[in-house]
């Protein structure tokens, strides 16, 4: 992978951000590309030469949070429940602002979607392997019913600006997926 030069990554640091502190003040289509440029204290053109449009710069934001979500999962992949969960709530605690951002905003319905499209594909596995499966139920009713839950759970970990540690929200939200899992 090349290394990328500094001030092109500090420039996107400062567009990535300052799109996320807009969204926090803001309804995404209500934002211009002039707004992040200002924000930013960057040209429209920097802008440009990283992103095709703002949609193009969500898309990216997004899929790059994504990404980490997803490395963290698999770097906890053996671990139990309650161990795996704390690494993805310290993550969202360390990004508060773009998750509450996402999670609160109009704009962002396609990052909640992604999130349950990707929890749906995580916990997949589990599901079917699941002793909730085995009594009958459908896999995809529990699929649902687990992948909802948890997003539900961070939704309002994230709204209620995080009353519990990243530890407890791993202990609670495991149990919990362990019980209707197990």
């Amino acid at each position: 992978m090349p290394k990328v030069d500094r001030r092109i990554r500090k420039s996107q640091e400062a567009i990535k951000s300052a799109v996320t502190e807009l969204m926090a003040e803001k309804n995404f289509d209500d934002i211009t590309l002039q707004d992040i440029s200002d924000k930013a204290d960057v040209s429209r053109g920097t802008i440009y030469l990283h992103y095709e449009d703002k949609y193009d710069l969500l898309d990216k934001l997004i899929d790059g949070h994504m990404n980490e979500l997803s490395e963290i999962c698999q770097s906890v992949s053996d671990l139990d429940w309650k161990e795996s969960i704390i690494p993805w709530f310290t993550y969202l605690e360390h990004n508060y602002l773009f998750f509450s951002t996402m999670l609160a905003s109009k704009g962002a319905t396609q990052f909640r979607n992604r999130l349950v499209e990707y929890l749906s594909e995580d916990f997949k596995e589990e599901v079917h392997l699941s002793q909730a499966r085995k009594s009958g139920l459908s896999e995809d009713v529990i699929l649902q019913y687990v992948v909802m839950s948890y997003v539900g759970v961070v939704e309002w970990w994230l709204k209620n600006e995080m009353p519990h540690s990243p530890e407890v929200m791993s202990e609670q939200l495991g149990a919990l997926i362990k019980m209707n899992l197990g």
